[in-house]
């Protein structure tokens, strides 16, 4: 058994690191970039520079990278080694103050939405001192930002910390205001739930849809999938467990708090949570631990699929994203006490909330957009595309108090009585948890619960700091005026709730009914990428970032432009592989059994004459028209994907050609395909089936 204490950090060039190995003038500059955000000096950087690297190669690395998170929406490494030539030929190990600051990676050859030709291919990444550095296969990773020759930023960390400080900003105006004196700083804090399915990497590799588009093209539903609720939190098995128990072991080794593990509700599909940490330190941990997963598969002889919908008809995965306010003091700002009535400071920040998400629908919904999460969202507990705010009984029967006036009687906590000598009674929680809403409080924290699992949860928490921050400071502007802080604050939050109440629903996002209600109270429903994300651009929306210098205009139109081309990217790839599936594989296989079952009829016919039909007769006509109409669809597929070339120019109109048309081509294609394999010899079927993908592990 590892001894967790010695092992954990131990690949981090963590505080404790720090502290030890560098001069205490040194530490101490370095801290004041870290937590004053203090600009740091080149001598300075020389001096972490020769540590980090002096404890790099005691620890078997050999090169540096600047470690980044470029809109590819995964992490980008580009290796140099310590070497440096020296006269006799030989060589000595160095890395400098320089080296450690600035690296620059080629900005063209990245996502930039337009920003950047293929000939103006400078760009540059900056060591991001608030996120420690790491050893990962023998290398000293120095997480960075990442931004172009001309000053845009290119990366989804860079945004994030710039939103970070402007939360800090304006939350720390409403404490001081509430005569808090001791805070020096407010954080917002994160604590990402990572969902992921484990296959057998031999069934994996002889599933051409897997390896080219991480889900699923074609399966026919098997005979069991997660309908006895059998595998959630059910025994993990032996070989998945030897799986997770080396997950944490690494994880922990890369200082990432990783804490809960269980099975999921679907087969084959678990669950990691880590405890929280700051936003930008939970994204680049969030990241890694991404990377890490896949990795350490391999090594059991799996695969970890992040995909938001590898396979239909059983829950998708999400990526829950915690989110709160925490002082430097250790306070939560989202707590609501023993008496949230009484606290009004809790719910003038419950307010700030309560009005972000309401007012900004339309950015938090296309935080969660992609590909793969729009196969994912309405169902199998993946929230519907509707934004909603679940609060809880309590924290309600307080917001209707106050917007009516009248006295609100707090409930004495209810003792749940087990009835059993043997049992414990215990304290019940004021309010239930509701598991189908998309911005859900869980006592002192909201759940945003859209977000797929591949995300990179930068962009989610980069809107919700900016949406929150921006409301703080209007209600920061009121009560900094105010003669009476408290009476101005109770019409503050009383005012937002009679403006902004039909944000919150307690009830089954998953209803018609809601989908009704949610239509008369004005809220949107966007359904897919293509529907959501021309709002990033809007003139509101332009003006909200631009306003606390989250992101110029530019740079907005930047990133819808990749968002919207990468979704067409997907779809066109995932079509091209369907087509290639059922060309060469379906069909020669279903022709094949329609002349095997012809071959056995006929043979069945010569020896009795009398016989005019069979079973396999039968079914030869119910496989043969079926095989008829599979390649009709494959046609229409084919024209599908054709029609998307001639549209030019307009990127927009492209994106909903491939949701409209090729989406729609490519499921009636596979709505034949799994008629097929249900009917079809399991020898003869080209592909492993969901059986087998599922319940191999």
């Amino acid at each position: 058994m590892p001894n967790v204490p010695e092992i954990f950090g131990c690949r981090v060039f963590n505080d404790a690191t720090m502290k030890e190995r560098l001069p205490k003038g040194t530490y101490k500059a370095l801290k004041k970039t870290i937590e004053d955000g203090k600009e740091l000096d080149v001598s300075v950087a020389n001096v972490v520079a020769h540590a980090m690297k002096e404890w790099a190669i005691e620890n078997g690395a050999t090169h540096f990278t600047h470690w980044f998170q470029p809109m590819t929406g995964i992490t980008a490494e580009k290796h140099d080694s310590f070497i440096s030539p020296t006269p006799d030929g030989k060589v000595i190990m160095e890395f400098s103050g320089k080296e450690l600051i600035k690296g620059e990676p080629d900005a063209s050859s990245f996502p930039s939405g337009g920003i950047r030709a293929t000939f103006e291919a400078r760009g540059y990444t900056a060591w991001d001192p608030s996120s420690y550095a790491f050893i990962k296969d023998g290398s000293l990773c120095i997480p960075t930002a990442f931004c172009s020759y001309t000053g845009e930023i290119l990366d989804k960390k860079t945004p994030l910390l710039r939103s970070m400080e402007v939360l800090n900003t304006q939350a720390m105006r409403i404490l001081k205001v509430f005569g808090d004196t001791t805070t020096k700083r407010v954080d917002t804090t994160v604590g990402p739930e990572q969902e992921y399915f484990l296959v057998d990497k031999k069934v994996f590799d002889k599933r051409k849809d897997l390896i080219y588009c991480g889900r699923t093209l074609f399966g026919a539903r098997p005979p069991k999938g997660q309908e006895l609720d059998d595998h959630y939190f059910g025994t993990i098995k032996t070989r998945v467990s030897a799986y997770m128990k080396e997950l944490d072991e690494e994880l922990w080794k890369y200082g990432i708090l990783a804490k809960t593990k269980h099975n999921e509700v679907a087969p084959a599909q678990h669950e990691l949570a880590p405890i929280f940490d700051t936003s930008n330190i939970a994204t680049d941990h969030n990241q890694l631990t991404m990377a890490v997963m896949k990795r350490v598969a391999e090594r059991h002889g799996l695969v970890c699929l992040l995909h938001e919908k590898p396979f239909a008809g059983v829950n998708g995965s999400g990526k829950h994203n915690n989110w709160s306010m925490s002082t430097n003091t250790g306070k939560n700002l989202l707590d609501p006490s023993k008496n949230p009535r009484e606290n009004t400071q809790f719910l003038v920040f419950l307010a700030a909330v309560i009005r972000a998400v309401d007012e900004h629908q339309d950015l938090l919904r296309l935080s969660a957009a992609s590909a793969g999460n729009d196969h994912r969202l309405g169902a199998n507990e993946a929230p519907p595309a509707i934004l909603s705010m679940y609060l809880g009984d309590e924290l309600e029967a307080v917001l209707n108090s106050i917007e009516t006036g009248e006295v609100y009687e707090k409930k004495d906590a209810a003792i749940m009585k087990t009835n059993a000598n043997v049992l414990p009674n215990f304290v019940k929680d004021t309010s239930d948890r509701n598991r189908t809403s998309p911005f859900a409080f869980t006592g002192n924290k909201f759940e945003f619960r859209m977000l797929g699992s591949a995300d990179n949860i930068a962009c989610a928490n980069t809107i919700i700091n900016t949406i929150v921050a921006d409301v703080l400071q209007d209600f920061a502007d009121t009560l900094e005026k105010a003669e009476d802080v408290k009476s101005a604050a109770e019409e503050i939050v009383k005012k937002t709730i009679k403006e902004h109440k039909r944000i919150i629903f307690n009830g089954d996002n998953y209803s018609k009914e809601w989908v009704k209600e949610a239509e008369r109270r004005g809220l949107l429903n966007l359904r897919s990428l293509p529907d959501v994300m021309p709002m990033y651009i809007s003139e509101k929306n332009v003006k909200l970032f631009g306003k606390h210098g989250i992101y110029t205009e530019v740079e907005l139109r930047s990133r819808c432009e990749i968002l919207m081309e990468n979704y067409c990217k997907i779809i066109n790839i995932e079509a091209l592989t369907a087509l290639d599936m059922a060309k060469k594989d379906i069909t020669p296989a279903v022709a094949a059994y329609v002349r095997e079952l012809a071959e056995t009829a006929n043979l069945i016919k010569s020896v009795d004459s009398d016989i005019i039909t069979t079973p396999e007769t039968d079914l030869m006509k119910k496989l043969a028209n079926l095989l008829s109409c599979f390649i009709r669809k494959i046609d229409v597929l084919d024209k599908a994907v054709l029609g998307a070339k001639g549209i030019d120019g307009d990127i927009v109109k492209t994106a909903m050609y491939y949701k409209d048309n090729v989406l729609t081509a490519m499921q009636e294609l596979r709505a034949v395909a799994d008629e097929m394999e249900a009917n079809m010899s399991a020898k003869l079927w080209p592909y492993p089936s969901y059986g087998a993908l599922l319940f191999s592990v």
